[in-house]
């Protein structure tokens, strides 16, 4: 039976909690595919997943959702097929491009818990800002591209992070916006300089470089922070009531 194994880890109070959260994940890449196919098959009973980009043979060295039969979907679709077929979870899609200007599009209200797996520093400090606003826990996942040692992943407080220069720009950024705290998956490795392959597209940058192991191991890791949050804040609430 589903989710069978999952009760005899955590107990049946806990799934049951589980199975009526609602959370929204932005991003669907390395980091966010893993992490949503976690928390699906964890027991996560509501998913609504958001992201623009379309499956790419460049995404099959780490992309949970890309293979040769989805490459060219959107990558909503590709998740939610997939996803559908490993769980019960209820999933709702939303293909847009997540930015300071399309943030009215996604509505906070009702969900407990955020994820943030995209890339965009201006798309990742609106998630943040408009979480706080709603009053809903958040994980914000940092750099992961570049690196090749899952076991310097860590979670933490965006103002006690170290080694990761994307962190840097998100402190500053958040300071100026008055965030004061922003739960993060980071790095301590020093992000390696990647080996020019082929010129980028014109006006884009050179892509990071990418494995198999770290992205993935960034988002169950954060799939655990998010399954354990819930399971926590419902039995702090049992022993307030």
């Amino acid at each position: 039976m589903f989710l069978t194994r999952t009760r005899m880890l955590f107990g049946s109070a806990a799934v049951d909690r589980l199975q009526k959260a609602r959370v929204l994940l932005f991003g669907l890449g390395g980091v966010g595919g893993s992490a949503a196919e976690a928390l699906a098959r964890s027991g996560i009973g509501f998913l609504h997943l958001v992201d623009a980009d379309t499956v790419e043979p460049s995404n099959l060295n780490r992309q949970l959702f890309a293979a040769r039969s989805t490459i060219g979907l959107p990558k909503t679709q590709a998740a939610k097929q997939r996803l559908q077929d490993v769980s019960d979870a209820r999933i709702e899609t939303s293909d847009l491009f997540y930015l300071p200007e399309t943030a009215d599009t996604i509505d906070f209200a009702g969900f407990d818990y955020v994820v943030d797996a995209i890339d965009t520093v201006a798309g990742k400090l609106a998630i943040a800002e408009q979480a706080r606003a709603a009053g809903i826990p958040q994980i914000c996942c940092l750099g992961t591209g570049n690196r090749t040692d899952p076991s310097r992943l860590r979670i933490g407080d965006l103002y006690e992070t170290s080694g990761c220069p994307l962190a840097r720009v998100m402190r500053r950024e958040c300071r100026k916006r008055g965030i004061d705290r922003l739960r993060v998956l980071y790095s301590t490795e020093e992000p390696r300089v990647p080996i020019p392959i082929s010129a980028p597209e014109p006006g884009k940058r050179q892509p990071p470089a990418s494995c198999a192991f770290v992205p993935p191991a960034a988002g169950l890791l954060i799939a655990s922070q998010v399954v354990r949050d819930l399971i926590a804040m419902e039995e702090e609430a049992c022993q307030e009531s």
